[in-house]
């Protein structure tokens, strides 16, 4: 076996280290087949495994234990561009003790759990770094140790790939820093000590000094001040205090430790893997059995033939139900009614965004949020001083808020380049009709990251009401959920009609790499919450309502807590504004499994609980859970009906959206018109108050924690 392995290697010219392919040795092969059901158990219920050499039909080759048509138990896989993984594995994907290896020569030794690094493990990279600790989702996380080919050396908390939390830093020259990091950066409190005694105390941001601090030289002489960007530049304020030596200096100044001496305390930065272990694809055989998924999608007999099929180390983007998901949307092309609209929202937001500065600070002044605050700009189609010339029609813009939305930007780590280059760059939007019956339309960016929408002039009085109160809580609170907004303004178009058209910029909360399969607006009441569309043609591009809703969401026990702590946050907020109408929109992808992991009782296997180990950046974005199916006896009351210990695994995203409509004179009026006609607890405009206790009491019921 070895012999085959070692050609099959050589013959992709695999330029790893012959030394970092000594691999746990294997047990001798054999083609007898092991039983791997216990006594009591059917054969058919479980299949055999058997240890196979495959050669497969894309050049790979795997060598190992094998079950069901992929590989389960221990064994070791090849890809024709030189990576090998070897160690256990579970139905098709890496799960367990593992080793990985690139073709640059890095490798990784420890814990996988379904295709990610996962766990604890080592980390060696080409270059020779070193990282021993904790792995989510083949990213550093939780604590951590890591060695850098320069001497340097880290040991501390990890968060998403970056040094985040506490942690201590030594450099090849001795000097060291112990305290707070946030995304790779010292930032927070901490205390740097140079090698020849020099110290500083006090608060940091990216790196450098920020707030207030103590500098102290070896002396004892000390520098009390504050520290602050300004136009770019450090600048310190504070005064300065001679030890009782008698030759100590009487005048003294640290800026030069922090700006010509800088490099004394720069970190190294983190190696970025191009190749992540769950990238590989895999070649493994289908099942030829026709297949019912817990989305209710099912695969026809012959939909999967009983040949060689690609898979993927992790589980891959919803196999079946089919993986072929419809994109939403019409395209803005020439000829469409709104292209000359979409032309001009796009040289606008090119010309806002390409004229502004980055904020040096998150601190804003009252001023900034003045409504009265925006600037108009006209854009003639022979361009002016100030702007180009273009191919659309005469129009005005307007910027609401500017050095806000600007700011908001920042705090939510959009870089400006690629905010103008999903919105401006040379693919068109895509249009959707609402949702709703806002009468609002909305547009898609062509990577699907930004949403932008209509709104109307109360919205957007609305909006510019609550910018103070949301710019506050959306800094406090990283993790809520209430829609992020990256831009407000307005179109005017030149001619006798004068029309305005008003936009608002958001993120796109289903934005992601996974098709979303199911979609639910939930606000918690009843009348007219149901789809009107016939079950044979409900897709997954349909947004289902709360009649709709036939599961209950079960979180892992740390991130139920956590959304639930968010979600009062968000809704106090909401309350505060006096805003109703709001709801939380959840998209549901579903992982693949096979019918004999389906559920039948709320208690799940042992395996299953690994799910709950996966985790992602943020609350609401990637989430692992798993959902139950629930049944109604009674469909126009029951909001939450009974669960039936059906179980699937999933990953959820979700947000509070539509956060403009407060309770106006208006929806005073219909509240009151639709109270005489139906039960005033089951309709949507009521007042705040009663809208948010009866908005969490459903959330709460909805979601709940996976025991």
């Amino acid at each position: 076996m070895s012999k085959v392995w070692d050609r099959t290697f050589k013959k992709h010219h695999h330029p790893l280290n012959r030394r970092s392919l000594v691999f746990p040795a294997m047990s001798t092969p054999t083609a007898t087949p092991t039983s791997s059901y216990s006594e009591g158990d059917s054969p058919s219920a479980e299949p055999e495994i058997e240890h196979v050499d495959r050669h497969l039909p894309n050049g790979d080759f795997y060598t190992g234990d094998w079950r069901a048509g992929r590989p389960h138990g221990t064994g070791k896989y090849l890809w024709t561009d030189g990576c090998v993984y070897e160690g256990e594995w579970r139905r098709g994907r890496a799960t367990g003790r593992g080793k990985f290896l690139w073709p640059t020569g890095a490798t990784y030794e420890g814990e996988f759990q379904n295709g990610f690094m996962e766990g604890f493990g080592t980390y060696t990279s080409c270059s020779g770094d070193t990282y021993w600790g904790n792995w989510l989702q083949s990213l550093k996380h939780g604590h951590g140790k890591k060695s850098f080919p320069n001497g340097d050396y880290y040991d501390g908390e990890w968060k998403h790939g970056f040094r985040d939390g506490h942690g201590k830093y030594v450099w090849k020259n001795g000097n060291e820093y112990s305290g707070d990091w946030m995304a790779g950066a010292i930032h927070g409190r901490g205390l740097l000590v140079w090698a020849d005694g020099y110290r500083f105390d006090g608060v940091w941001k990216d790196g450098l000094p920020n707030g207030s601090g103590t500098f102290k030289w070896p002396d004892g002489s000390l520098f009390v001040g504050c520290w602050s960007m300004e136009s770019g530049t450090l600048q310190q304020r504070g005064v300065y205090y001679p030890s009782l030596n008698p030759t100590s200096p009487t005048a003294r100044d640290p800026e030069m430790f922090f700006t010509l001496g800088r490099s004394d305390f720069e970190v190294c930065p983190e190696e970025v893997l191009t190749v992540m272990p769950t990238m590989k694809k895999l070649w493994f055989r289908g099942p030829s059995k026709s297949a019912i998924s817990f989305a209710g999608l099912t695969l026809e007999d012959g939909e999967v033939e009983d040949d060689w099929d690609e898979g993927a180390m992790t589980p891959p983007m919803m196999r079946w139900p089919p993986m072929e998901i419809k994109r939403q949307g019409e395209t803005i092309c020439e000829g469409h009614r709104n292209y000359e609209l979409m032309l001009n929202l796009q040289l606008g937001i090119r010309y806002a965004v390409g004229k502004q500065s980055a904020p040096t600070s998150f601190d804003l002044k009252a001023s900034a949020f003045d409504p009265k605050e925006k600037v108009w700009t006209r854009f003639p189609p022979e361009g002016s001083k100030h702007t180009p010339p273009h191919q659309s029609c005469d129009f005005r813009w307007k910027d609401y808020c500017p050095m806000v939305f600007r700011t908001l930007r920042k705090l939510f780590k959009v870089d400006p380049a690629d905010y103008m280059l999903s919105i401006c760059g040379d693919n068109a939007l895509r249009e959707l009709s609402s949702p709703g019956k806002s009468g609002s339309f909305f547009y898609l960016t062509s990577d699907d990251k930004y949403m932008i929408k209509t709104v109307k002039k109360a919205e957007v009085k609305v909006l510019l009401r609550m910018l103070p109160s949301y710019y506050k809580h959306v800094r406090a609170f990283e993790n809520t959920l209430v829609t992020r907004f990256f831009g407000l303004h307005c179109v005017k178009l030149a001619g006798t009609t004068q029309r305005k058209v008003r936009f608002v910029i958001m993120g796109n909360l289903f934005c992601t790499e996974y098709p979303i399969h199911r979609r639910f607006d939930l606000k918690g009441s009843s009348h007219g919450r149901i789809t009107d569309k016939p079950e044979t043609e409900i897709d997954e591009t349909t947004t289902l309502k709360d009649l709709d809703l036939n599961f209950i969401f079960r979180l892992q026990k740390s991130w139920f807590q956590e959304f639930c702590r968010q979600v009062d946050r968000d809704s106090d907020f909401l309350e505060q504004e006096r805003i109703m109408d709001y709801s939380l929109l959840v998209g549901v992808h579903f992982l693949p499994a096979d019918e004999s992991e389906m559920r039948t009782n709320g208690t799940p296997r042992a395996e299953d609980t690994d799910l709950t180990r996966w985790s992602t950046t943020k609350l609401g974005i990637g989430m692992p859970a798993r959902v139950e199916q629930i049944v109604r006896t009674d469909v126009v009351s029951d909001l939450i009906g009974e669960p039936t210990g059906e179980f699937h695994s999933v990953i959820l995203y979700f947000g509070i959206i539509d956060i403009l409509q407060d309770y106006d004179i208006s929806k005073k009026l219909e509240h009151a018109y639709k109270s005489m006609q139906y039960d005033p607890t089951s309709i949507s405009a009521v007042d705040p108050r009663l809208y948010s206790k009866r908005f969490r009491d459903f959330i709460f019921r909805a979601f709940t924690e996976d025991l």
